[in-house]
């Protein structure tokens, strides 16, 4: 899911190859778009099908440090073509952003993936763009407007419903909680990133924060690592989480934002919630509630209300 923050500007325009009619190049590109859009959607959704399988088997800590050891594997090649501009105290920055933006909201989402339908903690995530909106405002004075604050109320009033629902009779409100908490330490994360890293190349930075983190959460995770045999189901849901949800996923979303500009590649985030749930009703036959389809429908009209610019 998007926990990284670029301010890459929009990619030229291609001209038209002389061979294609003008009048075609812009639906083609614009289907293409909408796949691509859906395909990140399908996989960061999926991240949250990923957890609820193999948290109960590792543990938060233990499957979180396979899933930053891994995503840092697949994106080392970007970090070592970069590596000269990445001096010790640039490490030691990183390092602490890694915890806020990717260890700690990590182990949260995968501490109430144990704890409730996967579709909790999808649902929940979308709350990162209101709270990076919020964030901003109140430590780095943005402005902000009538409309968003009307976006993160309805979020808010999303959050608070989703956590009074039940699921199979238990309470389901620790896990939103640990939800909303990780979607605040992403709008927390985001903002340093954007104070303090956006001269370097993005998919180094989100690299340097895989290897950090991994580094960061190592003696813990060794610490609490299962003495009982973990099921060949919740590896294979780690490796997914690693190498899919969090490696690919980054090159395939900055190589989006390089194309089509950061504000349209952010779109995706209404798309994870929606296919969070489908994928968790769809492979694990967990329940669809009326409770989760109103706080989703409130929480991402608070999106769509935050991303709005003023014309």
């Amino acid at each position: 899911m998007p926990s990284e923050c670029t301010t890459a500007d929009r990619a030229p325009t291609p001209l038209p190859s002389p061979a294609a009619p003008l009048a075609h190049a812009a639906p083609v590109s614009s289907w293409r778009t909408l796949l691509e859009l859906a395909v990140l959607g399908a996989i960061w959704g999926g991240s949250f099908l990923f957890m609820r399988v193999a948290a109960a088997d590792f543990g938060p800590l233990p499957l979180v440090e396979v899933r930053l050891s891994l995503g840092a594997l697949i994106l080392l090649p970007f970090l070592w073509q970069a590596r000269a501009q990445f001096s010790l105290r640039l490490w030691l920055m990183i390092a602490g952003i890694a915890t806020i933006n990717s260890v700690v909201p990590f182990a949260l989402f995968a501490w109430g993936a144990e704890r409730a339908p996967a579709g909790i903690g999808a649902i929940s995530n979308a709350m990162t763009v209101m709270f990076t909106a919020l964030v901003a405002f109140i430590f780095y004075g943005a402005r902000i407007s009538g409309r968003r604050m009307l976006g993160l109320a309805a979020g808010f009033a999303g959050v608070v419903f989703l956590a009074s629902g039940r699921v199979a009779g238990a309470s389901v409100w620790p896990a939103a909680l640990a939800g909303t908490t990780a979607a605040l330490l992403y709008g927390i994360g985001i903002n340093l990133v954007r104070r303090h890293l956006t001269s370097y190349p993005p998919v180094a930075i989100a690299a340097a924060t895989l290897v950090s983190g991994s580094l960061v959460l190592a003696p813990l995770a060794v610490y609490s690592w299962p003495s009982h045999a973990i099921a060949a189901a919740s590896w294979g849901s780690a490796a997914l989480l690693g190498v899919l949800c969090t490696g690919i996923a980054f090159v395939f979303y900055y190589r989006l934002i390089a194309r089509i500009g950061a504000m349209r590649a952010s779109t995706v985030t209404y798309l994870i919630p929606f296919f969070g749930v489908i994928w968790a009703w769809l492979i694990l036959g967990e329940p669809l509630t009326l409770t989760m389809g109103v706080a989703g429908a409130l929480i991402l009209t608070g999106v769509a209300l935050s991303q709005q610019r003023p014309a």
